[in-house]
């Protein structure tokens, strides 16, 4: 499976959004904290997904970032999508070079499993994800550590 960091952090990052979202922006420093994600990092992610229209950015103090979507229109493949990430289980990268220059045995096998992946990830939203008891329990404790971490 080729799903990398990349991929996962992007989603985790645009969860994280999600769940933070209101009236003022969030900054990337808040979520590299809650996610543990290098904030370098996270900035190059989200520059890619301003470039794909998933998030909007503000400048200055009490910037940060917004969804440009409403979390119901984002997919998780959508932001897979949009950090150049691919799901793809063949060892050929769907090219059908597996063995050598020819297609192996099992191409198909992993080639379905790959669609089947990328139609699930095109199913969940956001949106979806926010709703979920567990990621809203866990938001909450990142929340709590978060709090405090914070100088009072």
């Amino acid at each position: 499976m080729k799903l990398t960091t990349k991929g996962r952090y992007a989603v985790t990052a645009m969860l994280d959004l999600s769940l933070h979202k209101s009236e003022d922006p969030v900054n990337l420093a808040d979520i590299a904290s809650r996610q543990d994600i290098s904030l370098a990092y996270l900035e190059q992610l989200f520059s890619k997904l301003r470039k794909n229209g998933l998030v909007e950015s503000s400048r200055g103090p009490g910037g940060g970032y917004r969804l440009k979507r409403e979390p119901e229109a984002i997919t998780v493949a959508d932001v897979i999508n949009a950090v150049d990430e691919h799901v793809d289980a063949t060892r050929c990268g769907g090219q059908e070079n597996c063995q050598g220059e020819l297609r192996c045995l099992t191409h198909d096998l992993w080639d379905d499993l790959s669609n089947h992946i990328a139609s699930y990830l095109k199913q969940i939203t956001l949106a979806e994800l926010v709703q979920r008891k567990e990621v809203r329990q866990v938001s909450k404790r990142q929340d709590a550590v978060i709090m405090q971490l914070r100088p009072h």
